[in-house]
């Protein structure tokens, strides 16, 4: 059964049972108080009659009785009659005519000699039986004491309690109709938020939580759990969100470690293949050519230093994929960068001019010396290999905005716009004609040095005007602790 039936239901039997239980009460205290009020009007007639009783005894026989006419006359419009008798029941007076039989049959007055206290009960005296009847003892003079009966039909309250249990009755039906409707009224109110949620809830799919469910009133139960709902449903969006962005960037490292692979077995491979041929020459053939030895040999140093050189730089990379271990201190950056000038100047042997312009007072930073170095080191490499013969290299060292920077700018040719986004990726390289020696390892190891410090290296450059490249360290490594 649906809840708003089940709630219909509910709601229906307790304010039934109410309307019935206040029914009943009430047709209960209108009865008594009905019967009370005959009871009162009834005693309270007979005590009249009995002071304003009129007895007359000198006949010597049965006494006579009246009632003076005002009275009687009172009682009629009451709708109380009276009877009185003697002691032994003989009736003497009576205010309206009453079958004997039903005077014979009436026992209530028996209790008035026996006890000479008032008695009540019901009988059936009038043509309106049932009636109430009340008997009390009347004395009077040296005569015998005499009962007085005052009697009330009870036919005209019965009415008047069947009209009356009849509204009840039509009442609480109609209350119980109006209430079925009601309560279904409410019911569907109450719960159409519930059916908006629904509503929605189905028209979501596994594929699509951007969805909310409607919050008619963010107060109320439904819609205190609509909004829990609805918190929920960000929460597992952002979490989803996070795992395709997760999923992807697993992909795109898988694919960039399938690249790496490729590459570096590229890389390898050109060596071994020149090792492998000139080692082939001196076993065949050129031992017996001392020059053709020498230069076999002077080949094949060359190959081994650049596998060594290849080697180291992997080695470099994936220590700085596992997280590189950061020895950090204060040091001034432009000691560093002297010091790596000095190495390039003499790398150079004269190709290209290295200027260094010192600051004027120490820039200062929290960083691994000697991984800052090298990466200044790479970035001056670079800038030497691709600026022509008498180009320049600028280096500057400054702070800016609190973060040190160490800038390295070339007269080279540049490098394309679309291509700036390729120079950190691993064994790129511009133009590996001009680039012999190089394995396109350099820049990505610069900038993983340069992340570890929680820093960074920027580009900028323009074809045919050189290129600048920026190692900007932050105030406080990631790694430091304080």
């Amino acid at each position: 059964m649906p809840i708003s039936w089940r709630l219909t239901v509910f709601n229906t039997l307790a304010i039934g049972a109410i309307l019935v239980l206040l029914g009943i009460g009430l047709f209960l205290i209108l009865r008594e108080a009905l019967l009370s009020n005959v009871e009162n009007t009834v005693k309270s007639r007979a005590a009249l009659a009995a002071r304003d009783l009129e007895v007359d005894g000198r006949s010597g026989g049965a006494p006579q009785v009246k009632l003076a006419d005002e009275t009687a006359e009172q009682l009629s419009l009451d709708g109380v009659f009276v009877v009185v008798r003697n002691p032994d029941g003989w009736v003497l007076y009576e205010s309206v005519n009453i079958p004997a039989g039903a005077l014979r049959q009436d026992a209530v007055w028996r209790e008035v000699p026996t006890t000479g206290q008032p008695a009540s009960g019901t009988a059936d005296l009038s043509n309106e039986a049932p009636d109430y009847i009340y008997a009390m003892p009347v004395r009077h003079g040296v005569g015998p004491t005499l009962i007085l009966e005052a009697g009330h039909s009870y036919s005209d309250l019965e009415e008047i309690l069947g009209i009356i249990g009849t509204v009840l009755g039509a009442g609480i039906g109609v209350a119980l109709l109006l209430s079925i409707g009601g309560a279904y009224f409410l019911a569907r109110t109450a719960l159409r938020p519930v059916d908006a949620v629904v509503s929605s809830a189905r028209e979501m799919s596994e594929t699509d939580l951007s969805q909310r469910l409607p919050v008619a009133n963010p107060r109320d139960e439904i819609g205190r759990l609509a909004t829990t709902i609805n918190g929920l449903l960000a929460r597992l969006e952002t979490a989803f969100g996070r795992l395709e962005a997760s999923l992807a960037r697993q992909e795109e490292a898988l694919a960039r470690q399938r690249r790496f692979a490729a590459d570096a077995s590229h890389e390898f491979r050109t060596p071994l293949t020149a090792i492998g041929g000139h080692a082939d020459m001196l076993d065949e053939w050129a031992l017996e050519d001392p020059e053709a030895a020498r230069q076999s040999v002077r080949t094949i140093k060359n190959e081994v230093e650049r596998l060594g050189s290849l080697a180291e730089a992997l080695l470099t990379l994936a220590r700085g994929d596992e997280g590189p271990s950061l020895h950090v201190g204060r040091h001034d950056l432009g000691e560093v960068a002297s010091e790596a000038v000095v190495a390039a100047r003499a790398a150079a042997n004269g190709k290209v001019s290295i200027e260094y312009a010192a600051p004027h007072r120490a820039v200062r930073a929290v960083f691994d010396r000697d991984r800052i170095r090298q990466a200044a080191s790479i970035l001056l490499d670079n800038a030497t290999k691709y600026t022509p013969q008498g180009g320049n290299v600028a280096v500057r060292v400054g702070e800016t905005a609190g973060r040190a920077f160490l800038e390295v700018s070339d007269t080279g040719g540049g490098i394309p716009e679309e291509m700036l986004p390729l120079v950190f990726e691993r064994f790129y390289r511009l133009d590996s004609a001009r680039t012999e020696g190089g394995v396109g390892l350099g820049l990505s190891i610069a900038r993983q040095i340069a992340e570890a410090h929680g820093g960074t290296i920027e580009v900028h450059s323009k074809p045919g005007t050189g290129s600048t490249f920026t190692l900007i360290l932050p105030p406080k490594p990631p790694t430091l602790t304080s």
